[in-house]
């Protein structure tokens, strides 16, 4: 019984290890038939015999082939191709292509049709152009017979080429093995201007056959000039697409820029020390930032604060929230500005709070949303231009050219994941120069200086990487020629990011409100000498000083004016002023540090405290063969196949 048992067991150990030797799937020949025309123009039908065996050969095989190839100077250009025919076993056989990296694939068979295992005979039949290279002193067909590619081993290859009449090769070389083997695994021989080239080996999968035909020179009449023209327009399309959308996208926002985004003539500033037209705090930030900083948290904290020192309200300091309090005093008449109101309607009526902490980040949320829709309902448009349609034309106009360029173009798969290079630098380098403009514009002497630190340094990483990234890509992309692409590319994005930043203007009556902010910034940043110099400036007060300080936090300068005021008060009645005072629209502690930090850091910290309580988003939700240097898979054709 036990001799029975592992008898059975050892005939089951040798079918299971004959099963892969039977169930193999090989090309078992591959004959190449071509024919070269005196145009250099050739008919190619490739008979490829396989075995299948359902394991990869189920429906039929594919055929891939490369669209490019290597002149004779080195660059890779593009060849014509056409299919004329696939055949399997002697009939027309149903056949679909797809693109793929640098070429095409040639699926021979039927979705919803298994082929029988066993021997099948496929023949590829294909017309294709510009494979000849033209040399000095020789013409010369250099071409990889069956691709080096192919997932399946070749028993055995053979090619046979008919020359136009009378055209006989100079010289012939071959090789054999893998991609850039110099293996010489076959024989050639020429007889009545035929070149048969055949394998004296297998080829294993990834290997492959390649041979190089020296012809004299004239035997392959060159491109006429409206066919030189035809493929130089071809090989230089994607800098035609390229660089032609860049400069369109160029033209487009400089035309826009110069038609509605160019500052009105602008006027003079001068120190004031009161708001232009009385506009409240909110609408100075509102101004000053062409829209509202810091999400609009700064501008309600400014608006609060204001409502305080006019009585209001009453702001309670509660160290991790902020608490503002109804006062008694009645609204009377008085007409409050935009967003004044939202928030006194928030608040509730006397004695009532509204409380801004985490727990109640839901209605902070939206009494800010409340609040600045209001102001913007009321004064978008007034004193800035966005013109946003202008910046949606050019951002559909440079969607359009780069959909152009990766679609119509010829750009390798591997360069355009690499596009992402260019523009990432371009957003980073636009963002930080506008950035700077803007911090040159209306900053400090301080902030000017370490804004010029900072873009020189933000310059020399963003040319380091590019210099790094460029000798990276270099060997790779450089025989492409595709380098200038990355260029044309992250011009596109610049544009786009550059003139987002300027195309908005601001209207006549924003340029006049913009002076106006400006002078009123000065004087809140000006020494006391330069102040006292104004001629009719009011002394300064704690009535002048809580007037103004709404302002100044609208402005970001709230420090600065507290300084000023603390130097005041150090001044006044040798300093006993400055231990009295104690603002009434405020409930805190102020018994540490110094007055300008107590009342500058509160003030400013306001903003960052209401804007901690909102609650966070929710996350979201979770691709020539002559000169030394020839080898296997050189020249034109190649490629390779499967099954499928």
């Amino acid at each position: 019984m036990v001799r029975r048992f592992f008898g059975i067991y050892f005939v089951l150990l040798l079918v299971m290890a004959a099963r892969p030797a039977i169930g193999a799937e090989f090309i078992a020949s591959f004959d190449s038939a071509i024919q070269l025309e005196k145009s250099g123009a050739m008919t190619v039908a490739e008979t490829i015999t396989v075995n299948a065996e359902g394991d990869r050969i189920r429906r039929g095989i594919f055929r891939d082939f490369p669209l490019t190839f290597v002149d004779q100077s080195g660059r890779r250009r593009s060849v014509d191709f056409s299919v004329v025919s696939v055949k399997r076993d002697g009939r027309d056989e149903p056949w679909h292509t797809e693109s793929i990296s640098g070429g095409i694939r040639i699926y021979a068979g039927s979705e919803d049709v298994t082929i029988s295992p066993g021997r099948h005979r496929y023949v590829f039949t294909y017309k294709t152009n510009r494979q000849i290279r033209y040399f000095d002193d020789h013409d010369e067909l250099y071409w990889n017979v069956t691709g080096n590619g192919w997932i399946f081993p070749i028993r055995s290859a053979i090619a046979t080429v008919t020359f136009p009449q009378g055209v006989t090769p100079l010289d012939v070389t071959f090789f054999t093995g893998p991609l850039g083997s110099r293996d010489r695994n076959a024989r050639s021989s020429v007889e009545d201007g035929r070149l048969v080239v055949a394998t004296t080996a297998p080829l294993g999968a990834q290997e492959g056959l390649t041979f190089a035909a020296k012809l004299p020179k004239g035997a392959i009449d060159p491109p006429s000039a409206d066919q030189q023209s035809s493929w130089w327009f071809r090989d230089n399309r994607d800098y035609f697409i390229g660089f032609g959308g860049l400069i369109l996208v160029f033209l487009y926002y400089t035309r826009s820029w110069l038609k509605v985004g160019r500052d009105p003539a602008r006027e003079i500033v001068v120190p004031r020390w009161d708001p232009p037209s009385g506009i409240s705090p909110a609408l100075v930030n509102y101004i000053d930032n062409r829209g509202f900083s810091g999400g609009g948290w700064t501008a309600l904290a400014a608006t609060a604060l204001d409502l305080a020192v006019r009585g209001y309200v009453r702001l309670e300091d509660l160290r991790d929230s902020i608490i503002i309090r109804r006062a008694d005093k009645p609204l009377g008449k008085e007409k409050f500005q935009a967003g004044e109101s939202e928030l006194l309607k928030a608040v509730g009526g006397a004695g009532d709070t509204l409380v801004i902490d985490k727990a109640n980040g839901e209605k902070v949320k939206s009494v800010g949303q409340t609040f600045r829709s209001s102001i913007e309902r009321e004064h978008r448009g007034k004193y800035y231009n966005s013109n946003t349609g202008y910046i949606i034309g050019g951002v559909v106009l440079s969607a359009v050219a780069l959909v152009a360029l990766f679609v119509f173009g010829s750009l390798e798969p591997d360069t355009i994941a690499l596009m992402v290079v260019p523009i990432g630098i371009s957003v980073f380098l636009s963002i930080f120069v506008a950035g700077f403009v803007k911090a040159l514009h209306r900053g400090s002497l301080v902030g000017k200086i370490f804004a010029v630190i900072a873009i020189a340094m933000a310059v020399f990483v963003g040319l380091s990487i590019v210099s790094t990234v460029v000798l990276a890509l270099a060997s790779s992309l450089m025989e492409f020629h595709e380098t200038p692409m990355l260029f044309a590319v992250g011009g596109i994005v610049l544009f786009n990011i550059l003139y987002f930043f300027i195309m908005g203007a601001p209207t006549p009556l924003g340029a006049k409100m913009t002076a106006g902010v400006d002078g009123l910034r000065q004087y809140l940043t000006l020494a006391e000498k330069d102040r006292m110099n104004m001629a009719g400036a009011p002394q300064m007060s704690p009535q002048h000083f809580e007037t103004l300080l709404p302002y100044a936090v609208a402005l970001g300068v709230e420090k600065p004016w507290s300084r000023t005021f603390e130097t005041w008060l150090a001044a006044a009645s040798a300093g006993a002023a400055a231990a009295a005072y104690n603002p009434g629209w405020y409930s805190g502690n102020f018994n540490s540090g110094s007055f300008s930090d107590r009342i500058g850091g509160f003030s400013s910290s306001m903003a960052s405290t209401i804007a901690s309580t909102i609650p966070s988003p929710p996350p979201s939700s979770s691709s020539s063969g002559f000169s030394g240097g020839g080898s296997s898979g050189g020249g034109g054709g190649g490629g390779g196949g499967g099954g499928w």
